[in-house]
This record gives C-alpha cells, sequence and structure tokens, in this order.
C-alpha cells in the first residue's frame, strides 16, 4: 500500500512544486518517508532515518515530511522531528505545505492529525496520476480503510473506516496500464473483499468488480494477471473463488490471513472467524481453484497464546499446506486495543515459535516446490537475479524461478521455463525453446 501511496507522492511533488526525483540520497533538498506504525520495527527505522537527515540540515538546506499508515501517538512526535507531518488523503494540499515552509508548517497546526482519520478526502487522492515505479508492475488502490477492529490491529487508527473507490476509475485504470504493457497488476486495499459494502445500492460488489475487469481483459487482446491483497475470511465469499476461475487474467494465486489455529485465539484478536469457517474457504480454493497457490499471515506470541495453542497453529499450517506464509512475532502496537493488555509470551518464546513455525513452512514449501520439477509454467521475468547469468521471475502464483539467460530484453515480459531443480522457497527452470 506504501509503495502505491509513494507513486501519487513522486505525481504531486514532481508536477507542482519543482522538485525533481532523484536516486540518490545525498543529492536531495527534499526527503521524506511513507511510514507504517503496524510494525514497531518500521517506526525504529524512521528514528533513524530522521536523525541523521536532520544531522544533514547542519550543512545544506534540506525539507523532510512524513506520511503514511500511522497512529496518532507517532505522529505526535514526528510533528517535532520532521518539517512536514501530513494524511495521505491531504496529499493535494502538500506543495502549498512546502511553499510555506520557512514560516510555518500547515500541517503542526493541525490538531486533528493527532485524531483518527475520516478519509474525508480520499477520492482526490485516487484521481491523481501515479508516477508508476515499474514499467510492467503496478498496484491500483480499491478501497481504503478497515472496519474490523482486530485486536492486535492499528489500521483503523491509521487509515479509518472502509471507503470504497468508485467502480468505474478502477476499470479504467486496469484498462489503462494493460494498454500500456502492464503485465502484473494488484489491487489493493486493507480488506478487499469488503470492497462496496460501504456503498450498498450505489457501487458494486468485490465480486463483480473481478468479473468486469475478467471482461475488460477479454477485450484488451493482451496477456495479463490481476493479483488483489489482502482479503478477509470474515468476507469472503465462494462467489469471488467462481469469478476468478471464469477468467485468465484473473490471476490463480490466494492470500487469505488467518493469523492463528486456534480459536480462543481468534476471539482474543476479534476476528471473527473461526478456524472451520476459514477451512471452509480453503475447501472451496481448492475446489473452484486447485491450481491456486495460497498464501498467509500469521501472527505467534500474541497475548495469552499457550503452547497448546501455538501447537494448534502448526497442525493448521500442516493441514492447510501453504506455499507461502509471512510469520511475525507479535509487537503491541499503542492505540491497538491488545496494546491494554499484558504483553505475556516471552520474547524467547516467541522467537522459539517463529523458528519452529518457519521450519514446518519451509518443508511444505519444499514438497510443493519439488512438484513442479518437469513441468513447465508461463512466468514473468522481474529482473536479474543475484546468480550471475541469471533472470529472475515469478509464476502465475508467484512462486520465485531463476533461469540462465543474459537477455535482459526478457524482463517484464512473459516467458515459458521448464522446472529443472527446487529449493525450500523457489525453483530454476531453462527457457522452452
Amino acid at each position: 500500500m506504501n509503495m502505491s501511496d509513494s507513486e501519487r507522492v513522486r505525481t504531486i511533488i514532481e508536477s507542482r512544486t519543482g522538485y525533481q526525483w532523484t536516486d540518490l540520497e545525498e543529492e536531495a533538498n527534499m526527503v521524506g518517508i511513507l511510514a507504517c506504525s503496524v510494525r514497531q520495527k518500521a517506526i525504529d527505522k524512521v528514528y533513524s532515518r530522521i536523525r541523521k537527515w536532520n544531522q544533514w540540515k547542519h550543512k545544506k538546506s534540506l525539507i523532510t515530511f512524513i506520511s503514511g499508515c500511522i497512529l496518532p501517538d507517532d505522529m505526535k512526535k514526528f510533528l517535532k522531528l520532521f518539517d512536514i507531518v501530513f494524511r495521505m488523503s491531504e496529499l493535494e494540499q502538500l506543495p502549498d505545505m512546502i511553499k510555506q515552509y520557512g514560516i510555518v508548517s500547515p500541517a503542526s497546526l493541525q490538531p486533528d492529525l493527532l485524531t483518527m482519520p475520516d478519509n474525508t478526502h480520499i477520492n482526490n487522492f485516487w484521481k491523481i496520476t501515479p508516477q508508476y515505479s515499474s514499467p510492467f508492475e503496478a498496484f491500483i488502490p480499491i478501497q481504503n480503510g478497515c472496519d474490523k477492529f482486530c485486536t492486535f490491529c492499528a489500521v483503523p487508527y491509521t487509515r479509518g473506516r472502509e471507503v470504497s473507490r468508485p467502480s468505474e476509475e478502477i476499470i479504467n485504470e486496469v484498462a489503462h496500464l494493460v494498454e500500456q504493457g502492464y503485465k502484473s497488476i494488484t489491487l489493493l486495499g486493507q480488506n478487499v473483499n469488503s470492497y462496496g459494502l460501504d456503498k450498498k445500492g450505489e457501487e458494486i460488489s468485490f465480486p463483480e468488480l473481478l468479473r468486469r475487469i475478467g471482461e475488460k481483459g477479454k477485450t484488451l487482446g493482451s496477456r495479463f494477471w490481476v493479483y488483489f491483497t489482502s482479503p478477509h475470511p470474515r468476507d469472503m465469499t465462494e462467489e469471488v473463488l467462481e469469478v476468478i476461475a471464469q477468467y485468465d487474467c484473473l490471476a490463480k494465486q490466494i492470500h487469505i490471513p488467518i493469523q492463528s489455529g486456534d480459536d480462543e485465539v481468534l476471539e482474543r484478536m476479534n476476528r471473527k472467524h473461526t478456524v472451520e469457517t476459514y477451512r471452509k474457504i480453503i475447501r472451496g480454493i481448492r475446489k473452484h481453484l486447485p491450481q491456486a497457490t495460497i498464501f498467509t499471515d500469521i501472527i505467534v506470541g500474541f497475548t495469552g497464546e499457550t503452547d497448546q495453542q501455538f501447537e494448534n497453529t502448526r497442525r493448521i499450517m500442516q493441514e492447510f499446506r501453504y506455499n507461502m506464509a509471512y510469520i511475525a512475532q507479535y509487537s503491541p502496537r499503542p492505540g491497538a486495543v491488545s496494546s491494554r493488555w499484558a504483553d505475556d509470551v516471552p520474547r524467547e518464546v516467541k522467537k522459539i515459535r517463529y523458528h519452529r513455525l518457519s521450519d514446518d513452512l519451509r518443508k511444505i514449501s519444499a514438497e510443493h516446490n519439488k512438484k513442479m520439477i518437469g513441468k513447465s509454467y508461463t512466468v514473468l521475468v522481474t529482473g536479474t537475479d543475484r546468480k550471475e547469468g541469471y533472470l529472475s521471475a515469478l509464476t502465475e502464483g508467484k512462486i520465485v524461478c531463476r533461469f540462465p539467460s543474459e537477455d535482459k530484453s526478457l524482463i517484464g515480459r512473459f516467458a515459458d521455463l521448464t522446472i529443472t531443480s527446487s529449493a525450500d522457497f523457489s525453483v530454476e527452470g531453462k527457457l522452452k525453446r
């Protein structure tokens, strides 16, 4: 999401302030960060960076700014460290803030920065044409905010309540990108499958949005893959899976966060789903999209998580056999409900659980990848690989693969590979002639 936001920030700065992009941080006269308060580690990096930038001010003129998914408590601290602090929905006001800098930062005078955002101006933000950071991969925001209020999560306090972007804008942006040669497009939102629920009777549903994108894909005549992230199990319907199965351009890869494999922990997390309701979703994926890869998110060491509850999570890892899981060690975030509870799982225990679950995932992923050997796959070539003389690519299911080639003209294009070997989280292949 922050990557997508940054593309619109760059558009505003370059088109309306006179500043031009530089790849060298040391050359810049204005530097900024799009932060994320969801993880403490990310916020710690912000403090490290701004300390360095503020030291540079002793030697040259420099303006610093910050925006993104920021909690009110973090926002209050950043007001003292950065020259300009603003909400992403107020991006269009950034040029005026920059022009007035040196007198006063308008952002520093806005008390509502320290309260929950209301997304009043988010439609204006969506109308900004982004400076896409890749010529073949793009991100399209379709929804902003969250109404779920999971107890561990800060997103409702950094992004506000759910607001859906007009579907016509989304479909037009997809068509424009495909016409420009883009091959991979990801629909973004905190809860993409709740799209349209805030505008019942005025806007279409998420399955219908996918259907219309699929129909548009039929008319465009170019091959491309459309992904979405992240859905919430509570709003995931079988209709979504049925629609994906009907259209070639809708990628056969599902990212569906479970967070825990124990019902009591899920209840404390306020996830509003059980392991059994989640299991039905997995069964639906296997039924309608048997070729699909499945990714998930899991938190270990959540407040009160017992050894047995963690073992339940290990069991669902074995049962659902994810291709990939993004595993995080729980850390309280100020403003989230669970931040008021005791963080009672010791750090060392969290680390042990993290490594055990990661080992489980590694073995399962390796088994999946081994089954790919000898089969052919269409891949999107994404760049050069760390291994000299090789290029890197992704399958439709977002499995990382490399293959021997020095032909950089393949980057950003589809290619057909035969898989020749596999590793824990990747495969290797050769170009089909």
